[in-house]
C-alpha cells in the first residue's frame, strides 16, 4: 500500500484551466472516487499521476518521493482505462501477462502469477480465450489483472464500467471492490456517476472548472454539502431561498421566498442574512391536502409523477418554483396530477449552503 500526494497542481490549455492549484493526499489503501462533469479536472488529474501529462506547475510525490520527472513505465502504477485497451490478437493469459514479459520476469513465475490473479478476478479457465470471444464485464476483469498483476503500489481507474450496461455495472461495482479489499491497494477512481462513487469510494472530492469544490466520506459530502454546487452535483437537491427572521438557541428561523418558514442551524447567520437552504428529495414527506401549520411546510399541486420501480418521484409546484420529492413505493396512496399536497421535512434536513 502506498500513498499519493498532489501539491499545487496547475495544467492549462491556452486559457482554460485543466488543474487550477490542486492539493490532494490518496491515503494507503483507500478507494477513492475523482467525481465532476466534464470537463472539471478529474481526468487531467489522473493522468497527471499516472505521468500521462507533464504539469505546468505542482508536485506528485509517491511515498513522499517526487515522481514528476519519473517515466509512466517506471512510476510502479497500473491504470485501467475505459476501453480496457486489451490486446485483441492475444489471449487472456497474454494480455495479463504482457506487462511481466516486458520486465523479462522468468516464464514459471509469470504463469504463477498470472494464474494467481486470474483466480483474484473470478477468470480462472478463460486464458486461451481472446478478448472478442468474452462479456464486457469479462474483458473489464482481464483489464482490472493486466494492472494488477505486475503489483503496483497504486491503481488508476478512468471511468473503467462506463461502458457496461447498468445491471452489468451494478454487479461490477461489487466484484470492483471486492477486489480492492483483498489486494489492498491505493485505487484512484475517475467517474461522473454519482451513485457509483457513493457505492464503491471510501473518500471523494467533487471537482469542478479544475479545482476541488468539497472533500469527503460520501454520506458526509452528500448529506452536508457546502454549495449549491455540490449539493446539485451528489444527487437531487431542492434549494429554497429566504431572509433570516431570528436566531435563537443554535437556530435560524428563515422566511422563504416561497412562503412560510423553515428552520435550520444558525450556522453563522445573524438576522436579515440571505439564506440557501438544500432540502434532499427523499427528506420530504408528502400528504393530500393544503393548510397545514407549523414550520417547513409548503402547501403546493403535483405537477408530475414518475414511477421507478422501487420509489415514485413526484414535482410540485409551489408558488414559482418545482420541488422534487422521492416517496418509497410502500405509501399507502399515490398522487395524481393536479392533486393539492402539503410538503413538510424535518428542520434537520434544511442545510444551509453557499451560493
Amino acid at each position: 500500500m502506498s500513498e499519493v500526494r498532489v501539491v499545487d497542481c496547475d495544467k492549462r490549455y491556452g486559457r482554460v484551466a485543466a488543474l487550477d492549484g490542486v492539493t490532494l493526499t490518496f491515503v494507503n489503501g483507500e478507494f477513492f472516487g475523482l467525481l465532476g462533469p466534464s470537463g472539471s479536472g478529474k481526468t487531467t488529474l489522473l493522468r497527471a499521476i499516472a505521468g500521462f501529462i507533464e504539469l505546468d506547475r505542482g508536485r506528485v510525490l509517491l511515498d513522499g518521493d517526487d515522481i514528476g520527472h519519473v517515466p509512466v513505465h517506471r512510476r510502479d502504477i497500473g491504470m485501467v482505462f475505459q476501453n480496457y485497451a486489451l490486446f485483441p490478437h492475444m489471449t487472456v493469459f497474454d494480455n495479463v501477462a504482457f506487462g511481466l514479459s516486458v520486465r523479462k520476469m522468468a516464464a514459471d513465475e509469470i504463469k504463477r502469477r498470472v494464474d494467481e490473479i486470474l483466480g483474484l478476478v473470478r477468470l480462472s479457465g478463460l486464458q486461451e480465450r481472446k478478448p472478442r470471444q468474452l462479456s464486457g464485464g469479462q474483458q473489464q476483469r482481464v483489464a482490472l489483472a493486466r494492472a494488477l498483476v505486475t503489483r503496483p503500489k497504486v491503481l488508476l481507474l478512468d471511468e473503467p464500467l462506463g461502458a457496461l450496461d447498468k445491471h452489468l455495472r451494478e454487479e461490477m461495482q461489487v466484484e470492483l471492490r471486492r477486489i480492492q479489499r483483498e489486494v489492498g491497494i491505493t485505487t484512484i477512481f475517475v467517474t461522473h456517476d454519482q451513485e457509483e462513487a457513493m457505492t464503491l469510494c471510501d473518500r471523494i472530492a467533487i471537482m469542478n472548472q479544475g479545482g476541488i469544490v468539497q472533500i469527503g466520506p460520501p454520506l458526509e459530502v452528500y448529506e452536508h454539502p457546502i454549495n449549491r454546487f455540490a449539493a446539485g452535483f451528489l444527487g437531487v437537491a431542492n434549494f429554497l431561498e429566504g431572509r433570516v427572521a431570528s436566531v435563537s438557541g443554535g437556530e435560524a428561523r428563515v422566511d422563504l421566498t416561497l412562503g412560510g418558514q423553515a428552520v435550520a442551524a444558525a450556522d453563522g447567520f445573524k438576522p436579515g442574512d440571505a439564506a440557501v437552504l438544500a432540502v434532499r428529495p427523499e427528506k420530504i414527506g408528502i400528504e393530500a391536502g393544503q393548510g397545514g401549520a407549523g414550520v417547513n411546510r409548503l402547501d403546493g399541486t403535483v405537477t408530475g409523477a414518475v414511477f421507478s420501480g422501487s420509489s415514485t418521484t413526484y414535482r410540485v409546484q409551489v408558488g414559482d418554483q418545482t420541488l422534487a420529492v422521492f416517496q418509497q413505493n410502500a405509501a399507502p396512496r399515490r398522487f395524481e396530477v393536479n392533486d393539492p399536497v402539503t410538503l413538510h421535512w424535518s428542520s434537520e434536513h434544511n442545510v444551509p449552503v453557499a451560493p
